[in-house]
């Protein structure tokens, strides 16, 4: 696939480590509004609804849910995790950790065998 203009002035800029910073941080904040708005509409709730049973506003719901949002404290995470029926999970990587494959059934499971004629 070509790369976009936009591609190209992106790699160059995420050589600046400050703004990769940036970049990698905004990510993180788009997925936790990404996944509490996905766990809302999931429970059938809408803002107003689940501000109610968290004794807050819609515009704090509204916040959270906000790409731009970096706000997020674990205490209010838990609360709303509590009320959509799920759990918060804070995982810790090393930054130049190199991820290997992973397989989620039992290795023994998925060895293969040749049939000889």
């Amino acid at each position: 696939m070509r790369k976009t203009n936009f591609d190209k002035y992106l790699q160059e800029q995420l050589k600046d480590p400050e703004f990769a910073e940036r970049f990698e941080a905004a990510g993180e904040a788009w997925e936790v509004a990404l996944e509490i708005a996905r766990l809302r509409e999931e429970a059938g709730l809408s803002q107003t609804e689940l501000a109610k049973r968290l004794g807050t506003t819609q515009q704090q719901i509204s916040r959270l849910e906000s790409p731009a949002y970096e706000g997020h404290s674990l205490s209010m995470l838990r609360r709303v995790a509590s009320v959509l029926d799920a759990d918060v999970k804070v995982v810790f990587e090393p930054r130049h950790f190199e991820k290997k494959p992973t397989v989620s059934e039992d290795p023994a499971s998925c060895r293969v065998t040749r049939r000889t004629k």
